[in-house]
């Protein structure tokens, strides 16, 4: 409920600017990735990544050096075969395609950041038992933003909205590529309109 506030407060502030503001979203969002394929892009360059790493240090990974979420994925990403990689990033790249085609009609698309308020430091800790709930954990607050990971489009996260425990609760506004200087300008004048800066959360 705190990130819908935060949303349909943003639209009203947009609209109050002069904007013309919509509900409206790419078709292509609610399309379910049944193969996983963006997790499986996610491990096989968590893999290349951290085999890069050892490379350019010449210091080889001993026991203990990852955290078990991320030797997980890594361990993921080993498996992954050529064919595998390639079949992800073909759907990937196709879904790109569609998620960037709404823009053909719209300037900008106003998300929530993520789908849920900040979430208290170690909620999603590793345990012995259940190593990858950090992994499980974070699904829920990326649902908004890995589509743009994706597509590379530029997006920023504005902090507008803040909820009655005193969080800030973050809008997303995502512009069609290379159109950086519209989501820029944007955010500006939101900003001039709800200054954040000297806003600071409680801390516990």
């Amino acid at each position: 409920p705190d990130c819908k506030r935060a949303v349909d407060d943003a639209a009203a502030l947009l609209a109050s600017l002069g904007h013309a503001v919509e509900a409206a979203h790419p078709a292509a969002l609610d399309e379910v990735d049944e193969e996983r394929h963006f997790m499986r892009m996610v491990a096989a360059w968590t893999a290349h990544d951290l085999d890069a790493a050892v490379t350019a240090s010449g210091v080889p990974l001993q026991a203990g050096d990852l955290e078990p979420h991320t030797a997980v994925v890594c361990e993921m990403g080993r498996a992954v075969t050529a064919t595998d990689y390639l079949r992800a990033q073909v759907w990937l790249q196709a879904w790109a395609r569609r998620i960037a085609a709404w823009w053909d009609d719209y300037d900008l698309l106003l998300t929530p950041v993520a789908a849920a308020p900040p979430p208290l430091i170690g909620q999603y800790a590793a345990t012995t038992e259940d190593p990858i709930a950090p992994l499980r954990g974070t699904v829920p607050y990326i649902a908004f933003t890995a589509p743009f990971n994706v597509t590379g489009q530029p997006a920023a996260s504005l902090p507008l909205y803040w909820n009655e425990a005193g969080l800030p609760i973050g809008v997303q506004l995502v512009t069609r590529m290379g159109d950086d200087a519209t989501l820029l300008a944007l955010s500006a004048q939101l900003e001039r309109a709800r200054p954040w800066a000297a806003r600071r959360p409680p801390l516990a």
